[in-house]
């Protein structure tokens, strides 16, 4: 790992020289790229462990198939350094190619993005990205190396080979689509789960228009259509929120954070949301601000979340000089601008980290309450 810290670095120092030159796909991926795939342990020179120019059905090419015993496990299409990655069409080429060979990663990147898709999702191709990774410090917003390192390290041949990446895909999607059946359910619920809710409470005296209501509440959809429909926001330029923190310009709401997010990086989001909301059920409430969705409880600020592509922003209302062993992904911005509100700010881009930072969320609930 320590290579691919050193190559990204040096890679990132370089950037805004190499975008001056407006590389090609070919320099890009001779400069960028395989620096990057061998910094991952790929050996690009081995074409038993990649295969260049990988032949597909339709009789054209992804540049390069990364393979574990001979067999290709991850597609990697590069893109020249210029290009935004978003056109639908290579995005469905790539996913579409992968999924028809029985390889269930794809990656789509121009070597500064980097996007990971599970092909085998039974969804639309541009819904199958899990997650992104972005080097420009530009999208990274003072998030440290090491942690886009350790995102980036999940399609090393290492972790690739110990199925690292197979157990986060399954975890994320999984979550995702019982996450959307439950609120499915919750927000139209069927007689039958009315019913299984009131036996397991073990109290007749429960209607189920109680019941019903009750699963609303707890879904936020009361919450949610609260909220005015929220505009496209302003081109012009949002200042950022310091510690007192500003008015944003416009209104806002879910969608504006979620949409176009990788599935990941919603997961994780949902995992916050659903510990901030139990922590007092409902009596917590979401704001949506332009860069930040706030907890309040009593009108008090506990929690702020700012959803970026490959992880989480969150701030809370705790001195890191105070914290107990504080976790390596916290770090102290009582003296930088920031987002949201609260001295305390931590970078989140797995499950783990964000387990460990429930007893930190839980703690800035508890001081203001």
């Amino acid at each position: 790992m320590q290579r691919l810290r050193q190559t990204v670095d040096a890679l990132r120092a370089k950037l805004d020289g190499l975008r001056k030159q407006i590389l090609k796909e070919t320099p890009t991926r001779t400069i960028i790229i395989d620096p990057i795939l061998e910094a991952l342990g790929w050996d690009v020179r081995d074409p038993n462990e990649v295969q260049l120019e990988y032949p597909t059905v339709d009789g054209k090419s992804v540049d390069y198939a990364l393979k574990i015993n001979q067999e290709p496990v991850v597609l990697v299409e590069a893109k020249a350094l210029g290009d935004p990655l978003n056109n639908v069409k290579d995005v469905t080429q790539v996913v579409g190619y992968a999924s028809n060979d029985g390889i269930a990663w794809c990656i789509l990147t121009n070597g500064i993005s980097w996007k990971v898709y599970r092909s085998m999702e039974q969804c639309p191709a541009p819904e199958k990205l899990m997650f992104e990774v972005s080097l420009d410090p530009r999208d990274t917003e003072g998030l440290p190396t090491d942690q886009l390192v350790q995102q980036m390290w999940r399609f090393s041949r290492e972790e690739v080979a110990k199925g690292t990446l197979d157990a986060l895909g399954e975890q994320t999607f999984t979550d995702g689509k019982v996450q959307k059946a439950l609120d499915a359910i919750m927000l139209d619920p069927p007689r039958q789960f009315l019913n299984l809710i009131r036996k397991v409470a073990d109290d007749s005296t429960l209607a189920p228009r109680q019941v019903r209501d009750s699963l609303g509440r707890i879904a936020g959809q009361a919450r949610t259509e609260a909220q005015p429909p929220a505009p496209k926001p302003s081109k012009g330029p949002v200042r950022r929120s310091g510690r007192r923190g500003r008015k944003t310009r416009g209104l806002y709401n879910e969608a504006h954070h979620l949409e176009d997010k990788p599935q990941q990086a919603v997961a994780l989001y949902r995992s916050i949301e659903r510990f901030c909301l139990s922590l007092r059920p409902n009596e917590i409430v979401r704001q949506y601000k332009a860069k930040s969705i706030n907890f309040e409880h009593a009108n008090r600020i506990f929690c702020s979340v700012h959803v970026l592509k490959g992880s989480l922003r969150v701030w809370l209302k705790l001195k890191y000089g105070r914290l107990e062993n504080p976790p390596p992904f916290a770090r102290d911005v009582s003296q930088v601008g920031h987002w949201g509100s609260g001295d305390l700010e931590l970078g989140l881009n797995d499950f783990s980290q964000v387990e460990a930072a429930t007893p930190l969320i839980r703690q800035s609930f508890e001081a203001l309450t």
